[in-house]
C-alpha cells in the first residue's frame, strides 16, 4: 500500500513501507567507503624545523628513519610554506590560502578582522573532514594551533577544535608549543586530561607517537582494511628547548665548531646531494639590524661554550623527532601497509630567531621584551641544566641561520629562511623512489594532492554553505613526471607586514621595518631561477617587474582577505567579551586545573588577591593551597611544619618567605600591588594581620604563568622545583574550603601591556 501523505518519518527511506513487515522491505544507510585501493596518509609536521636539519636536506644530525624515506621517495627542494605556524596549519589542512582561512595570524591574537578571524569557519572544509567523508579514519596527535587562547577553556564552544573539524580521535597540544617533560594541558579528543603529575621519564614527544600507534593498533584490531588519515603535528621543534638524556648524550660536544662551520657544511653537503645548481652562492652572515648572526670567531670562550650547548640540545630534538616517525614506520610495516602508505614529513615555517642574540635560558622571560633596563631575558642558570626539564631554554639567532642554511632571514619573515622548508613524500606503491623535484610547490598544494593520490572527491558544500574552493592545486604531476612545470605559478605572501609575491621564477619580497609604515613596502626583487638563495636585489635594473609584482600582490591581496594589514599595536587586541576572564572567581577543591589563558588574565597586569578559605587550621595539616605556573614561572602558597610559605618562580629564580600559621587560622590572604617597571610587592596576611612581605618581584607577564592554577596541590609542572623533589604535588591534607581570586583594576600603563603583548605574539607561534 502507498505510504499516507500524512505520514511522517519515511521521506528518505529507500525501501518499502506497508503496514507489517510481510509487506515491506527493509533498507540501509551504509557508511562511506574509499575507494577501492585508497592509500593510507601519513602527514608529518614539524613545527620551527629549517630547510638544512634533517640528513636528506643536508644535516649532520643523526636521522636515519628519513634517510630511508628520502630514498624510497621524493624530495622537494622548492617547497614554500608561511612564514607562521597557524597560518601554514591552516592552508596545509584546508588547502587554502592563510588568511582565506581565517589565519591571517597566529591563534593567539585577535585583531577583529575577516582574515584574522583565527578559527575556522563554516564554509571552509578540512581536510580530515574530505577524507573522513571518503571512507577514511581520521586521527590527529600533537599540536593544534587553531583555536583561539580565549577558547581553549571547557566553557567556550569548540567549533574549532580537531573532533569538530574532521578527526575522529585527537591527543594533544590546543596550544602553540608547551613544555616537553611538564605540559601545561594535554587534551584527549575533546576534553582536557585532569592530570595532576606527568610519570617518571615522560617526554611528550614518545607520549604523542605512542597514542598515534594506539590509534592504527585500535583500528586494524577493528576493521582490516579502512584507509587511515593520521596528522601527526609536533610540539618540537618550538621552543623550549628539552630533550631526555638519552638523546642529549650523543650530541655533547658536536658543535663546538659553531654556527658558521655548520652552515658551511651544510651548504656543501647540499651541494653534493644536488638540491641546488653548481654555483649557488649562500650568503655568510644575516647581518640587517635586528637579525644579525654574529660570527663565531668573534665569541667568547664562555659563549662558544654555552651556546654549543643550545644546539646540542636542539640536534637531540631532531634526532627525536626521527626514532618516533621510525617508531611509526615500524608498525605500519608489521601491518604489512607499507606499500599502500603515502608518508609526508615537512615543517610548518623555517628556523626562529626567537632567542635573540645570545640565546636564553629563561624563555618566558625572554617573550617580555620590555624597556626595562633590569629586565633578565636570560637569567643566567648553571649550564648543566641546559636541555632540561628545570629550564626553558632557546638557541641564539645564529643557530636559527645554520637551521636555514642556505637561505636569508627567519620564521616569521617571508624571506626563504622564513618559508622553505624540507619536504619529502614516500609512496612506495605509487611515487617514484629516490627522486629530486625543483618545481614550486607551496603548502595549499598539499590537500588537493594527497586527494587526488587518494582517489578521494572534494565536497562543494559544508552544513548547507557553499564549501570555499581551493587556493592550492594538485601537484601529483610534479611528483610522477620527471621534468614535469608545476602548475603552481603564483603566489602571495604576507606576515605583520612583510610581503612577498611570486610569480613564475621572480620574487618580489619586503621586509617590514615596525617603525614604519606597514603599508610602504621597500620591495627587492630577485630572479630565483638563477638566484634561489635571494641574494642579489635586482629591483632598480627592474623597475617595470616591480610595478607589475606589486600590482599582482595588491590585487591577492583583496581576493585572499589580507586587508587591513596587520600592525604591531593590533597583535594585542581581544574582544570585549574577554573581559569576563578577569571578573573574580571562586574554586573549589577538586576543580581540575584552569587552563593557561583564562588563569592568566586573573593576573596580569594588575592588583590581585588570592584568598583561601579553610575550615580551620590545625597543627598537622599540610600542603599546598594554591599554585599557579611550573619551573619557568609562577607562584603557590602552602603549609608545612606549621608554617604559610609563598614562594615566587621570576621566570626561574624563586624566592619565598614564610610564617608561623596558629592553629584555627581560616583566612589566608595573599595581595599583589603593581608597582613600576613591571613588578609586584607581595603581602601575606593570616586572618586580616599581615605576617610577611616579598617586594618587587618582576611580573609575570607575556605568556607566563604557562602552567594554570590548581587547588589544593601543585599540579604538573612544579613552581617550587625542591619542594617537588621533596614532597612531589604535597596535596593539602587539612580542610580547605575554596580558592578566591578578585582581580584588581589593569595598573600598567596601555602602550607597556601593547608592546609586551604583541612582542609576546611575535615570538610565541
Amino acid at each position: 500500500m502507498p505510504v499516507p501523505d500524512h505520514a511522517r518519518g519515511y521521506e528518505t527511506f529507500t525501501g518499502e513501507i506497508g503496514r507489517t513487515t510481510a509487506d515491506s522491505t527493509p533498507a540501509w544507510k551504509r557508511p562511506p567507503v574509499a575507494p577501492a585501493g585508497s592509500p593510507n596518509i601519513i602527514v608529518v609536521l614539524v613545527d620551527d624545523m629549517g630547510f638544512s636539519d634533517i640528513g636528506p636536506f643536508g644535516s649532520e644530525i643523526e636521522t636515519p628513519t628519513l634517510d630511508r624515506l628520502a630514498q624510497r621517495g621524493i624530495r622537494l627542494t622548492n617547497y614554500h610554506t608561511t612564514p607562521l605556524c597557524s597560518p601554514s596549519r591552516a592552508a596545509l589542512l584546508t588547502g587554502l590560502n592563510s588568511h582565506r582561512a581565517g589565519f591571517g595570524f597566529v591563534a593567539n591574537a585577535d585583531p577583529g578582522y575577516p582574515g584574522l578571524r583565527l578559527e575556522l569557519a563554516d564554509d571552509v572544509l578540512t581536510l580530515p573532514e574530505i577524507l573522513r567523508a571518503g571512507g577514511y579514519a581520521t586521527y590527529a596527535v600533537g599540536k593544534w594551533h587553531l583555536v583561539r587562547d580565549a577558547t581553549m577553556n571547557p566553557a567556550a564552544h569548540r567549533d574549532s577544535w580537531p573532533t569538530q573539524r574532521g578527526f575522529d580521535r585527537y591527543y594533544g597540544s590546543l596550544e602553540g608549543f608547551n613544555s616537553f617533560f611538564h605540559p601545561n594541558q594535554i587534551v584527549s579528543d575533546s576534553s582536557a586530561l585532569d592530570i595532576e603529575e606527568y610519570p617518571e621519564n615522560y617526554y611528550v614527544t614518545d607520549d604523542l607517537t605512542d597514542k598515534a600507534i594506539s590509534y592504527l593498533q585500535d583500528l586494524r584490531a577493528h576493521d582490516a582494511d579502512k584507509p587511515f588519515f593520521l596528522y601527526f603535528a609536533h610540539i618540537a621543534m618550538h621552543g623550549p628547548l628539552q630533550a631526555k638524556d638519552v638523546d642529549l648524550a650523543k650530541y655533547r660536544g658536536r658543535y663546538a665548531q659553531g654556527w658558521d662551520e655548520v652552515r658551511r657544511s651544510r651548504f656543501a653537503a647540499q651541494l653534493a646531494q644536488g638540491l641546488f645548481a653548481p654555483g649557488t652562492e649562500q650568503q655568510p652572515r644575516n647581518t640587517e639590524p635586528g637579525y644579525e648572526a654574529q660570527e663565531w670567531d668573534s665569541l667568547s670562550q664562555e659563549e662558544q661554550r654555552r651556546f654549543a650547548r643550545y644546539m646540542e640540545v636542539y640536534a637531540a630534538m631532531v634526532d627525536s623527532i626521527d626514532q618516533s616517525l621510525g617508531r611509526i614506520l615500524d608498525i605500519v610495516d608489521q601491518l604489512g601497509e607499507t606499500e599502500d602508505t603515502i608518508v609526508v614529513f615537512t615543517s610548518d615555517n623555517g628556523g626562529t630567531a626567537e632567542g635573540g642574540p645570545v640565546g636564553t635560558r629563561s624563555y618566558l622571560a625572554e617573550f617580555a621584551h620590555t624597556d626595562d633596563p633590569d629586565w633578565v631575558g636570560d637569567v643566567p642558570h648553571d649550564e648543566e641544566l641546559i636541555g632540561t626539564a628545570r629550564l626553558g631554554v632557546h638557541y641564539p639567532r645564529g643557530w636559527g641561520q645554520a637551521s636555514n642554511t642556505p637561505f636569508r632571514f627567519y620564521k616569521g619573515q617571508t624571506f626563504a629562511g622564513g618559508v622553505r622548508v624540507p619536504f619529502i613524500v614516500s609512496w612506495p606503491k605509487g611515487l617514484p623512489a629516490n627522486r629530486i623535484r625543483d618545481e614550486y610547490t607551496y603548502v595549499t598544494d598539499l590537500a588537493p594532492t594527497l586527494l587526488e593520490l587518494a582517489g578521494v572527491t572534494r565536497p562543494a558544500v559544508r552544513n548547507g554553505l557553499p564549501a570555499k574552493e581551493f587556493d592550492g592545486v594538485s601537484a601529483v604531476e610534479v611528483l610522477r613526471v620527471e621534468h614535469a612545470r608545476s602548475r603552481h605559478v603564483e603566489q602571495y605572501s604576507e606576515m605583520s607586514g612583510h610581503r612577498g609575491f611570486y610569480r613564475d621564477g621572480w620574487k618580489l619580497l619586503a621586509l617590514h621595518d615596525p617603525g614604519s609604515d606597514v603599508d610602504a613596502p621597500n620591495w627587492q626583487l630577485f630572479d630565483v631561477r638563477t638566484d634561489p638563495t635571494e641574494l642579489h636585489d635586482v629591483a632598480a635594473g627592474n623597475p617595470e617587474k616591480v610595478r607589475e609584482l606589486a600590482q599582482a600582490w595588491d590585487d591577492a591581496g583583496w581576493r585572499n582577505t589580507v586587508f587591513p594589514l596587520l600592525t604591531r599595536q593590533d597583535l594585542a587586541r581581544r574582544r570585549p567579551e574577554e573581559a569576563r576572564l578577569s571578573e573574580p572567581v571562586r574554586i573549589l577543591p577538586g576543580t581540575p586545573t584552569l587552563e593557561r589563558y583564562r588563569s592568566q588574565r586573573l593576573i596580569a597586569y594588575r592588583d590581585f588577591a588570592v584568598t583561601a578559605e579553610l575550615a580551620g587550621y590545625r597543627a598537622d595539616d599540610e600542603g599546598v593551597l594554591v599554585a599557579h605556573g611550573d619551573p619557568q614561572g609562577g607562584y603557590l602558597l602552602y603549609v608545612e611544619d606549621g608554617r604559610i610559605t609563598f614562594g615566587f618562580n621570576a621566570f626561574g629564580r624563586y624566592a619565598e618567605v614564610s610564617a608561623p600559621i596558629a592553629a584555627g587560622t581560616r583566612e589566608i590572604t595573599l595581595t599583589a600591588t603593581v608597582r613600576p617597571r613591571l613588578r609586584w610587592d607581595f603581602a601575606l596576611t593570616l586572618d586580616g594581620t599581615s605576617v610577611a612581605a616579598l617586594p618587587g618581584q618582576v611580573q609575570l607577564v607575556g605568556m607566563a604563568p604557562w602552567t594554570g592554577i590548581s587547588v589544593g596541590v601543585d599540579a604538573r609542572g612544579p613552581v617550587a622545583w625542591e619542594l617537588r623533589e621533596r614532597r612531589g604535588p604535597f596535596r593539602y591534607t587539612g580542610t580547605l574550603r575554596a580558592i578566591t581570586y578578585t582581580p584588581g583594576p589593569l595598573r600598567v600603563p596601555e602602550p607597556v601591556v601593547r608592546a609586551v603583548e604583541s612582542q609576546a605574539e611575535l615570538v610565541a607561534e
